[in-house]
C-alpha cells in the first residue's frame, strides 16, 4: 500500500496535478452510539442521478458542481448521505455505468477538485457522500479491457472472461444478457468471445483473478482516502458466473426484448461472491465506511445471503420486495414489511431508483391524487424500522415522462424494447427546481426533456407551500430524526387482518409510536387496542385534533397518521 501510494504521488507530481488534502480529511465515522447503533442505521439516503440533478455550466448536463450549489436543498430535506451515481469517465453507452476509469471524474461533471469541493461542503452539512461501485464490469474502453483484448498472450487476458466458441459463428453457450440479446461477443482480432452480463460495451471483470480483485481493491481505497463514506454496489449478483458455462434451462415465453426466456441462475449467485464480497467489507471496515448492495431477490431468505453469515458482508443490501408490490395493497404491504423485520441484518428501503418507474406513477389510483398517494409512501419510508433510501425527486413528487416516440428514445434498451418497454428515460429526467426557464435546472438545453408540470411541481413553489409534498416529507424526516421510538423501536403489527388500513406500532422503552395508513379511496376506521388516545405527531391531512381516539380511528382516503400512544 505504501509503495503504491508514493508511486501514485510521483507520478501527480510529473503530471502537474497536486494530490488530494488527504490530511485535513475527516474520516467518515461509523463507530456505534451509546445505544450499538451506526450512523447508516439512523441514516436518510437520497440517490442523485448528476446527470439530471442540477447543471451549473450551461452545457444541458448535470455535473458536481451542479450537486454543491444544491446542498442546502439537501440540508433543509434532512438528508444523512447522499448517493451520487457513476460520475467517472465513460464513453456514456449505459450512462455512467460503463467505467472507462475507476479514479477520475468524467469531464462533462467536473473534476476531482470539484469532487473535493462537493465532499468539503456536503460534510460541513452533516451530510455524507456515498459512491457507485460498477463491480460486475467496465467499459470496453477501459485501459484494462484494452489491454485485454489486445492478445491472447496480453498479461491482463484473463482479468476478463474469455472462452472459445462452440464452433464457427456460435458462442460458448445460450446465455443471455440483461439487456437483451447474446451475453458474449465476439472479438474477430484474436477470434474468442467475452462476456457480459450487461451491453456488449460492458465486459464482464474476471473475479476470480486475484489480480483483478486487488486492482478493484485499490479502487474502493482510492475514494476512501478522498473522503468517500461509502460505495453502493452496482450488479453485485453478477460478480461472478457458473465456470462450468452450463446453458441455460428454456422457460415459458420471450422477455421484452422478444428473447426466449431462460432460467438464468448459472449466470449469477454463484457462491465465490459472498467470499469476495467478505473481502471488499474487509477493505471498506478499515475505512469505516458503509456498503450498500445493489441486490434483487425474490424473497427474504435470498436477501439474508448478502448480510453475510457473520453481518461481515453488506450492512445495507437493498430490499426491492417492498417497491414490487406496486400497488396500495395493505396485505402485501404488510407481509413484506414482517419479513424486512424479519432478516438477520438492518433492512434498507427502496422506492423508486434509476432504473425503476417513479413511485407515485406506480402506486397511484386513477382516482387518487398524486400528491396524496405521495405522502403515504413518504410515511412508509420514513417511519419502518430500518434505513430509506429516496430517489431525487420524490420529495417533491416527480412523475416520469416517457419519450413518446421512439426517435426520442436516449437509453439503448428503451429502442430496443420499444413499444412495449421504452428504456429508463423517463425516470431519469431533470430535477425541478422552480417554474422558470428549464425548470431551473441550467440554462442549456437539457440532456432530456423537462416533464411538462414543472411550472406547479417544483421545490421553489411546494416550500412556499405548508401542505405541500416537500414540507410533508420535511416534517416526517424531522420527526424520525428527532423522535427515539422511530428511530430505534421495533416493528410491531397491527389489524393483521385488514384489507385496507396499513397500522403498525413502533415501540422503545415502554414509548409507543402508532402509524396508520389508509391505502384505500374511501374513508375508513380502525380500532387498536394498544391505547385510549394518541397524542397527533403527524398527520397527511388537515385539522386532526392534537389528540384523537383510537376506537376507532378515522381516516379520511389515502391518510397517514402518526401519532403516540397514551393509555
Amino acid at each position: 500500500m505504501k509503495i503504491r501510494s508514493i508511486a501514485f504521488l510521483i507520478l501527480l507530481a510529473l503530471l502537474g496535478v497536486g494530490p488530494p488534502a488527504q490530511p485535513q480529511l475527516s474520516r467518515p465515522d461509523s463507530r456505534q452510539d451509546a445505544e450499538g447503533h451506526f450512523w447508516w442505521q439512523h441514516a436518510v439516503v437520497y440517490e442523485i442521478y448528476p446527470r439530471s440533478y442540477a447543471d451549473s455550466n450551461g452545457d444541458g448536463i448535470g455535473d458536481l458542481n451542479g450537486i454543491t450549489a444544491h446542498l442546502d436543498h439537501l440540508k433543509s430535506l434532512g438528508i444523512d448521505a447522499i448517493w451520487i451515481t457513476p460520475c467517472f469517465p465513460s464513453p456514456q453507452v449505459d450512462f455512467g455505468y460503463d467505467v472507462a476509469d475507476y479514479r477520475s471524474i468524467a469531464p462533462e461533471y467536473g473534476t476531482l477538485s470539484d469532487f473535493d469541493r462537493l465532499r468539503g461542503e456536503a460534510e460541513r452539512r452533516g451530510i455524507r457522500i456515498i459512491l457507485d461501485y460498477v463491480i460486475n464490469h467496465t467499459s470496453d474502453q477501459h485501459e484494462w479491457f484494452k489491454q485485454s483484448a489486445s492478445s491472447r498472450e496480453n498479461p491482463r487476458r484473463d482479468w476478463f472472461v474469455w472462452k472459445d466458441g462452440k464452433g464457427a459463428g456460435q458462442p460458448p453457450n445460450n446465455w443471455i444478457s440483461n439487456f437483451g440479446k447474446s451475453a458474449w461477443k465476439l472479438d474477430p482480432r484474436t477470434n474468442q468471445y467475452y462476456y457480459h452480463m450487461f451491453y456488449p460495451e460492458q465486459p464482464d471483470l474476471n473475479w476470480r483473478n486475484p489480480e483483478v480483485e486487488s486492482a478493484m481493491h485499490d479502487v474502493l481505497r482510492f475514494w476512501f482516502e478522498r473522503g468517500v463514506a461509502g460505495f453502493r454496489l452496482d450488479a453485485v449478483d453478477s460478480m461472478f458466473e457458473d465456470p462450468r458455462l452450463p446453458d441455460n434451462p428454456m422457460t415459458a415465453g420471450t422477455n421484452q426484448f422478444g428473447d426466449p426466456n431462460q432460467d438464468r441462475s448459472a449466470q449469477m449467485l454463484a457462491p465465490e461472491m459472498h467470499e469476495a464480497l467478505r473481502r471488499v467489507r474487509k477493505v471498506a471496515d478499515s475505512y469505516r465506511a458503509v456498503l450498500i448492495g445493489e441486490t434483487w431477490t425474490s424473497d427474504i431468505q435470498s436477501l439474508n445471503a448478502f448480510y453475510g453469515r457473520s453481518l461481515d458482508e453488506l450492512q445495507l443490501p437493498m430490499n426491492f420486495l417492498l417497491a414490487m408490490v406496486n400497488k396500495l395493497d395493505a396485505p402485501s404491504f404488510r407481509r413484506e414489511i414482517t419479513a424486512a423485520n424479519a432478516a438477520n441484518g438492518w433492512p434498507t428501503y427502496v422506492m423508486s431508483n434509476h432504473d425503476i418507474t417513479r413511485s407515485v406513477d406506480r402506486y397511484t389510483p386513477e382516482e387518487a391524487d398524486k400528491s396524496q398517494v405521495a405522502k403515504l409512501l413518504a410515511t412508509l419510508m420514513m417511519t419502518l424500522r430500518g434505513t430509506p433510501i429516496m430517489y431525487y425527486g420524490e420529495e417533491i413528487a416527480m412523475v416520469n415522462n416517457d419519450p413518446k416516440r421512439v426517435e426520442d428514445v436516449l437509453d439503448p434498451i428503451g429502442k430496443l424494447g420499444w413499444p412495449k418497454f421504452k428504456g429508463r428515460d423517463g425516470v431519469r429526467t431533470p430535477m425541478q427546481w422552480d417554474k422558470f426557464q428549464n425548470a431551473g435546472f441550467g440554462k442549456g438545453k437539457p440532456w432530456l426533456p423537462v416533464h411538462p408540470d414543472y411550472r406547479t411541481h417544483n421545490v421553489e413553489t411546494q416550500a412556499k407551500d405548508p401542505d405541500s409534498v416537500l414540507n410533508y416529507h420535511k416534517k416526517i424526516i424531522k420527526l424520525r430524526r428527532t423522535n427515539s421510538t422511530l428511530r430505534e423501536g421495533s416493528y410491531v403489527p397491527l389489524n393483521e387482518n385488514d384489507a385496507h388500513v396499513l397500522a403498525f406500532l413502533r415501540e422503545y422503552r415502554g414509548e409507543k409510536v402508532l402509524v396508520a395508513m389508509n391505502m384505500s379511496g374511501e374513508p375508513r376506521t380502525a380500532s387498536f387496542s394498544v391505547g385510549s388516545t394518541a397524542r397527533t405527531l403527524v398527520s397527511s391531512t388537515k385539522a386532526v385534533p392534537k389528540t384523537v381516539k383510537l376506537a376507532p380511528l378515522k381516516l379520511e382516503p389515502f391518510q397517514s397518521f402518526i401519532g403516540e400512544v397514551r393509555n
